[in-house]
């Protein structure tokens, strides 16, 4: 889907791939028939956006064959889906049983991650329509944080003025422009919008910048408008928003919400759990008690207090709430989207649907079928739908 912002600017919407376990060509194909094409046919709408996540492998694969490049260009043509942004965080096995820290490797300190980023970026310049202006990649905040140290520092350094050359020079050859956007998430290097401010600093600004994540943001309980005044305080772009709300819990110390959150405890992703605390009055920032997992936090060897409200890193799906006592960070992503694109400029032009994980949620909440999961994806999509044209943006039908 797209939308015009008063300004003049299109936006591209897309829902993010990574929802699927494929992790070769023919399952990315498959992919497409089977949920992507009924999303849009359920949506009534010619043409749909879709964040692709390609794996490793896959993303090898259709590098090393044209062919099979022209092929899923073909399909998605013929589907009436445009890829203007890919997911490059999760670089392999995202559907393994246990997932947890994994999702932080490679990372930006070790050759593999330049090398996977720019792979993408040579075959988005290929995926790209003709008239959109650019590509977008999302990738992870540099590593985790218990694992970085100055050598992976400096040589994460190095590897990003790698990156922001070599896509330079990818651009003087393609006539297309990607830009890369390192996505802040709680337990990692950029947990912040300021951590970005801080460390991404004096990166080429033109080709690298911000991917902002909602859930993150609010799991960070990070004010939307303030968070943005940050980045642009610091000149860094917002490359790419992934629409996304965290699980809310305003009285963790009750029992009725303890076991409600308990049914949000899985085993193949991590949830980072946060619960702001009292730090000294002067401090600009909220300061926030920590645990890297929501089992952690309810009952690990030291669990969080429970004296104030818990959000955890738990992709919620935009149009549904969960069962009370739990919410959604709902409205913060409501409000990032009037920070982003309600005002006189439209701050990015590239908004990615993430909730990948569907087949976690507690049962009773999860698809039962792919007709439900598309049903599902669809009536997030409209949702973004009719949030962006309350925000005075209009949808561009052909």
């Amino acid at each position: 889907m797209r939308f015009r912002h008063s300004d003049g600017t299109i936006l591209h919407v897309a829902y993010c791939t990574n929802v699927h376990p494929a992790e070769d060509l023919d399952g990315v194909l498959d992919q497409l028939e089977r949920y992507a094409e009924p999303i849009r046919r359920r949506l009534g709408t010619e043409m749909i956006g879709l964040g692709l996540w390609l794996a490793h492998d896959v993303a090898a694969a259709l590098d090393g064959n044209p062919a099979h490049l022209k092929r899923l260009r073909a399909d998605l043509d013929a589907r009436g889906l445009e890829v203007v942004t890919l997911n490059g965080f999760p670089y392999r096995h995202f559907h393994a049983p246990v997932v947890k820290h994994a999702v932080y490797t490679p990372d930006w300190s070790q050759p593999e991650r330049l090398a996977y980023t720019l792979r993408l970026a040579r075959l988005l310049t290929r995926l790209l329509p003709a008239d959109a202006a650019r590509g977008s990649i999302s990738t992870l905040p540099l590593g985790w944080r218990s694992t970085w140290d100055g050598d992976r520092r400096d040589a994460a350094a190095r590897n990003l003025v790698a990156l922001a050359d070599e896509l330079a020079v990818l651009e003087e050859r393609t006539g297309r422009r990607v830009r890369i956007g390192f996505e802040p998430e709680p337990g990692c290097v950029l947990e912040t919008t300021s951590d970005g401010a801080r460390h991404l600093g004096d990166v080429d600004r033109s080709r690298l910048g911000i991917c902002v994540d909602a859930c993150h943001l609010a799991v960070a309980f990070e004010e939307p408008a303030a968070a943005v005044r940050t980045l642009a305080a610091a000149g860094l772009p917002v490359v790419k928003l992934q629409a996304s709300s965290a699980l809310h819990a305003d009285d963790p110390a009750d029992t009725r919400v303890r076991e409600s959150l308990r049914a949000f405890v899985e085993p193949r992703f991590l949830h980072q759990t946060r619960e702001p605390t009292a730090g000294p009055a002067d401090s600009p920032e909220i300061l926030l008690d920590a645990r890297d997992d929501l089992p952690d936090a309810l009952s690990g060897e030291s669990p969080l207090p429970a004296r104030g409200p818990w959000r955890v890193h738990f992709h919620l799906p935009l149009h549904a709430v969960p069962t009370k006592p739990l919410a959604s960070t709902r409205d913060v992503l409501i409000g990032v989207l009037a920070a982003l694109i309600g005002g006189e400029h439209a701050l990015t032009d590239h908004i990615e649907v993430e909730t990948y994980t569907w087949t976690s949620l507690p049962q009773q909440d999860r698809p039962v079928d792919e007709t439900s999961l598309v049903h599902g994806i669809a009536a997030e999509l409209d949702w973004i739908r009719a949030e962006l044209v309350r925000q005075g943006l209009r949808e561009v039908t052909s």
